[in-house]
């Protein structure tokens, strides 16, 4: 059989790349050289212990730290991602695991908290019109069902809130969505929904970088998985060529059989 070499413009290049990314908070380093790619519409899984440098990451993903030293790459282009504007700007979006959600307020309020569209002519009324029709919408688009739009996050079980914040990084372009232990404190038909909703948004375009102590969760969605140990990357293994023991191993240190 005759071997089919792709050219350089058939194989995936990745969306976003960091190169010899190092983090050090006065004497602590935090992370040291690491290297780190996301791929179109790849599901990657980061993981390690507590401490491994996981949300020191993100964060300088997401803008919110900036690294000591490195490089990052979006789309082949040398990028500084100074704060969260700059990463948003790019469409990267960040979903922590506390949610930031307003309890007092509805669902419409809380798609768009921060975001608000305004109309008049001076711009200062909230066009609420259009923040129910785009939340409709979006929801709809991801397969998300809520009591009501005017339901308060209060009301909400725990799956529902973390599908709420997830669904309302998707008006802005999101091109990488990064969510922080997306499962944690759920229950089992709760997280499944929530670990639906992720694959949706790879089909919907979107590349998602996961972190999570749960291998189970990892092996049902990830494409790829990424270990950090003591601030430095130990493994990068596509889920179809490794195994949740190996992994275990690597985040742990163990020596491989």
């Amino acid at each position: 059989m005759e071997t089919v070499l792709l050219t350089d413009e058939e194989v995936p290049q990745p969306i976003l790349v960091l190169k010899g990314i190092s983090k050090y908070f006065g004497g602590v380093h935090a992370l040291e050289d690491v290297d780190f790619e996301v791929y179109p519409q790849e599901i990657v899984a980061l993981v390690g212990d507590n401490g491994a440098g996981k949300s020191t990451l993100v964060k300088i993903i997401a803008g919110v730290h900036q690294p000591t030293k490195g490089q990052i790459f979006f789309l082949n282009q040398p990028v500084e991602i100074r704060n969260p504007h700059d990463a948003q700007a790019l469409g990267i979006e960040i979903v922590y695991q506390e949610l930031a959600l307003i309890e007092t307020r509805d669902v419409p309020a809380n798609f768009f908290l921060g975001r608000e569209p305004v109309k008049g002519r001076w711009g200062i009324f909230v066009d609420r019109k259009k923040m129910i029709e785009d939340t409709v919408r979006t929801l709809k688009e991801l397969g998300i069902v809520l009591p009501s739009l005017r339901t308060l996050v209060r009301y909400l079980s725990g799956g529902q809130r973390q599908a709420l914040a997830i669904g309302r990084v998707m008006p802005w372009g999101g091109r990488i969505i990064i969510m922080d232990e997306p499962t944690a404190a759920l229950g089992v038909k709760e997280s499944r929904r929530v670990l639906d909703l992720i694959l949706r948004l790879k089909e919907k375009g979107c590349s998602v970088i996961v972190i999570s102590h749960n291998m189970r969760h990892i092996f049902n969605v990830a494409d790829r998985i990424v270990v950090l140990r003591g601030g430095r990357k130990v493994g990068d293994k596509k889920k179809s060529e490794t195994t949740p023991d190996e992994i275990v191993k690597l985040i742990v240190g163990a020596e491989m059989l």
